[in-house]
């Protein structure tokens, strides 16, 4: 235990409110991440979202921090397949900072157990494809957060399959093509809203 103020010093270099306070118990240190937003549609609406090269409306984000926000997907695979990217527009997950590593994964957590609970899924997969040969058609890192159920896939791993491919490539291999159209406004919003109320 005595290494572990050095493990935690580039740690405490949290931007502005989205801060590391450690509480101690015996031998164990926790943290909690200070002051994420969860709550109204009105307080996300003036802000301000890009996904790579694309505006995002606010009404399609359901969370945020002052380093990661999560929007409901405009095409889903599944149910509650929802994307968590950091504010910042990075290309690749080696170009984050320490400091948006921690936030984004931090977040995904967060947001994975409450669509699993909510969605009354018994898992989830976590997928980043990090560069063009990785499948990655947004230049902005993102993590795919997908609830899952049995026999959601009829093999497993074709869900790695489904969001690795392009869209030419899924139509071919899955023929999810029929089910993977684009949402409108008004069914992402209402999504993304009722999400919101998940973390208030």
């Amino acid at each position: 235990m005595e290494r572990l103020p050095s493990l935690l010093s580039p740690l405490s270099s949290f931007r502005s409110s989205v801060a590391l306070r450690p509480t101690a118990t015996a031998a164990v240190a926790r943290f909690q991440i200070a002051r994420a937003s969860f709550g109204s549609s009105s307080q996300m609406e003036v802000e301000q979202f890009k996904f790579g090269p694309y505006k995002i409306d606010s009404k399609e984000v359901f969370y945020s921090t002052d380093l990661s926000y999560a929007l409901v997907n405009l095409r889903p695979l599944l149910p509650a397949h929802v994307l968590v990217c950091p504010r910042r527009e990075v290309k690749r997950f080696v170009d984050l900072t320490m400091e948006e590593t921690s936030d984004l994964w931090i977040s995904a957590q967060k947001i994975g157990r409450l669509l699993e609970n909510y969605h009354k899924a018994s898992s989830l997969t976590f997928a980043i494809q990090d560069g063009p040969q990785a499948g990655q058609t947004v230049p902005h890192v993102h993590i795919h957060i997908v609830p899952r159920k049995g026999g959601d896939f009829e093999n497993n791993d074709e869900i790695y399959e489904a969001i690795d491919e392009k869209e030419k490539e899924l139509k071919k291999t899955l023929d999810l093509d029929k089910e993977r159209k684009d949402r409108s406004m008004e069914e992402m919003a209402k999504e993304a809203d009722e999400y919101r109320k998940l973390f208030s």
